[in-house]
């Protein structure tokens, strides 16, 4: 999967379609991805205790990572994510411009 989790996304299709965010989990396994306020489902919860009062919270689901786009470091439009060796190091490249494209912390 060529998304990584602290890059910087664009939704393609589905109800938040052109909302951008930061990717905020990878799921390899399942293909995919969790994008700070996208697809955002309202969680109802019960009181636990006391100190938790319960109530409704708003969670975000995954979504598919073939529903998301990377954007380009130099112009901010999605972009297609390439691979390319710098010396013995394989590193990400922008497919539209050919940049390195910053590992996120």
């Amino acid at each position: 999967m060529k998304i990584r989790k602290g890059d910087k996304v664009q939704v393609l299709s589905g109800k938040d379609r052109g909302r951008e965010g930061v990717v905020s989990a990878a799921f390899p396994e399942t293909g995919k991805v969790i994008v700070e306020g996208c697809n955002v489902a309202r969680r109802h919860t019960r009181a636990q205790s006391a100190e938790d009062p319960g109530g409704i919270l708003d969670k975000d689901m995954p979504l598919p990572v073939s529903n998301v786009a990377v954007l380009s470091p130099s112009d901010g439009k999605p972009t297609r994510v390439g691979y390319a060796m710098d010396g013995d190091e394989k590193i990400r490249i922008c497919k539209r411009t050919g940049e390195k494209i910053p590992e996120a912390e």
